[in-house]
């Protein structure tokens, strides 16, 4: 049976975003939104991202097939505590939570088994710097990766839940992203190189620039491209990367740690040839990674 009822728990920038792609792709059937904050649920509502706000979430998700979790890592986890024992063998969650491995060992015991619902982890690698339901944007996932960490634990779904995944990845396509299937372990690594270290070290660079010339109106007047791309992610929101920080602390602190050294071999460098040796290895990496304007 295809999708009839989708179920999208936390309406901001994500969720908001997926409703209205699923709209502007052709998806027909009814979805059902809730957010913990009643204006962004108001707000999906008005952009028709969403049919009707549920005011009980825990019932709205027993009556469909597919349940979106969009919303920082452990709100995710509480969601699957509380979703597993009321959810039937044929519905399937999902979610775009960017850490990966704590939440596939906490639903290791409550998905993906006989008589238990199905469960296919998911991060689509998009976003803002700004969150909210007014910030989303149907086209937000065009050109970008969507990962999927579901390992082995989809064989053991039921058919129904399989199938619904399999309907799931076609839409996700028909967004304009692209799949990549990995490991949670694996996942969680190259994330905190590729989407957590940038954003701590804008939010450190932002930080540092904002106790050290508060006020400056000089500074920002001269402040131009490489200021505002440097320091663009220095706008997100504590509370998601809060929960990343938490949940992926091994991985992240290992790249911050790599970045310090890195920066200690700039600065003693500062005058010898081997500043012309990191120059050249990051225009190097940059001619092998040449920007997406989409993603992130």
């Amino acid at each position: 049976m295809p999708l009839e009822r989708i179920a999208i728990l936390g309406t901001g920038l994500i969720g908001c975003s997926v409703g209205m792609a699923l709209r502007q792709n052709g998806f027909a059937a009814t979805i059902i939104g809730w957010d913990r904050d009643p204006t962004q649920a108001a707000i999906a509502l008005s952009r028709e991202a969403i049919d009707v706000t549920a005011e009980a979430p825990l019932t709205a998700a027993t009556e469909c097939d597919l349940i979106l979790l969009s919303g920082p890592v452990f709100s995710i986890l509480d969601w699957l505590e509380q979703l597993a024992p009321i959810l039937q063998p044929h519905q399937l969650v999902t979610d775009v939570g960017s850490v990966k491995r704590v939440l596939c060992e906490h639903a290791a015991e409550r998905y993906n088994h006989p008589n238990m619902p199905g469960f296919l982890p998911g991060h689509p690698m998009a976003g803002k710097e700004v969150g909210g339901a007014a910030n989303a944007d149907g086209e937000l996932f065009r050109g970008a990766v969507w990962l999927f960490t579901s390992g082995a634990g989809e064989a053991d779904m039921s058919q129904e839940a399989q199938a619904h995944a399999m309907e799931w990845r076609t839409w996700v396509q028909r967004f304009g992203s692209h799949i990549l299937e990995l490991d949670a372990v694996r996942h969680d690594e190259l994330c905190a190189w590729v989407s957590h270290l940038p954003q701590f070290v804008s939010t450190a660079l932002s930080a540092l620039l904002e106790d050290k010339f508060p006020d400056d109106a000089d500074l920002r007047a001269i402040g131009g491209r490489a200021l505002r791309e440097m320091t663009r992610l220095g706008a997100s929101p504590y509370s998601m990367w809060r929960d990343i920080a938490h949940t992926n602390t091994e991985a992240v602190a290992a790249t911050l740690l790599a970045l310090e050294q890195r920066l200690t071999h700039l600065r003693e460098h500062l005058k010898t040839p081997e500043l012309r040796d990191e120059f050249d290895l990051a225009n190097r990496f940059r001619l092998r990674n040449p920007h997406k304007p989409q993603g992130s």
